[in-house]
């Protein structure tokens, strides 16, 4: 009897081991569900986003699960920088991307087969380190200004200036391309002063840094959805447009109803700012999918033609 129950178990082990899979098996199955998943994360509809409120209906959707309720595959590619998210986008790793007109612009001049399917309330401030004593545009001069290129921020940095008639080339502009570093740089006193928008503006004003310059007061409205443009006939992607955008148009619809506030996870998760910046946040109404206005592109435009 001992010695059964001694080989009784070594006998189960041996079984079980030898109708495990082998070393090349699990390899060949590991393989299998790798390649698997590539076709599935092919065929899903893939969004650049970016820690910015004017992803907030992006996020709200992915979030409350309204694209998975109209039977689309919508996978987020979060990107700390827009130049980075806007390189993946002409690359063609995205399907859709949230960004700013005068990159797109840029873009469609190149040849990125694009098209606009929202324009969002994106904005931007112009804030100064409280610091550097800086009140007025003018009082840039000879000073550090923290922005992207070919960007929105670019298109209005040079807005600020004309406005204070500045010698451009009097203002420093440096390319600090992640809006979190560029927040950290003017609350550790490294940048005079630098474009943000939200949440990063209502960082920088809780720690009383002024605002010199608003895009609203400019009348500028640069932020859009963009769509890469699929191939003709394509049905899979066609569909998948038409989820996208009902669901972008629900989640304003939610966030219209029940406030920004509300979707305070969603911000601290995607956005990563705390619970203060969060509390101080403005109240945005987003609206539902629509195009940019002409005199948006037209500023866009004409800007990237001078440069």
């Amino acid at each position: 009897m001992k010695i059964n129950n001694i080989l009784l178990p070594l006998l189960l082990a041996v079984f079980v081991i030898g109708c495990g899979p082998s070393k090349d098996e699990a390899k060949r199955l590991s393989a299998r569900e790798r390649a698997r998943l590539r076709t599935l994360d092919s065929l899903a509809f893939k969004v650049g986003v970016q820690p910015s409120l004017d992803c907030l209906p992006v996020f709200v959707a992915k979030e409350e699960h309204l694209f998975d309720s109209l039977g689309a595959d919508v996978r987020l590619r979060l990107y700390d920088a827009g130049i980075d998210c806007n390189a993946a986008f002409k690359a063609g790793k995205l399907q859709a991307a949230v960004t700013d007109l005068v990159a797109c612009q840029r873009m469609v001049g190149q040849g990125v087969p694009l098209r606009y399917v929202a324009a969002t309330g994106a904005y931007w401030q112009l804030v100064s380190n409280r610091l550097a004593r800086i009140r007025h545009i003018k009082q840039l001069k000879d000073k550090m200004l923290a922005m992207t290129r070919y960007s929105a921020t670019d298109l209005l940095g040079d807005y600020a200036v004309d406005s204070a008639k500045l010698v451009p080339d009097h203002v420093f502009r440096i390319q600090i391309n992640d809006p979190g570093v560029r927040l950290g740089m003017l609350l550790n006193n490294e940048m005079d002063a630098m474009f943000l928008s939200e949440p990063h503006a209502t960082a920088a004003r809780m720690h009383k840094h002024p605002v010199l310059m608003d895009s609203r007061d400019k009348d500028l409205w640069l932020g859009v959805v963009a769509l890469y443009e699929p191939v003709p006939g394509d049905k899979h992607r066609r569909a998948q447009t038409e989820a996208f955008v009902k669901a972008y148009d629900k989640a304003c619809d939610l966030i219209n109803k029940n406030g920004v506030k509300h979707y305070a996870g969603i911000i601290h998760k995607y956005c990563k700012v705390d619970d203060r910046v969060i509390a101080s946040l403005p109240e945005v109404k987003y609206k539902h999918a629509s195009l940019p206005r002409m005199s948006d592109l037209e500023a866009a435009g004409r800007w990237l033609k001078n440069k």
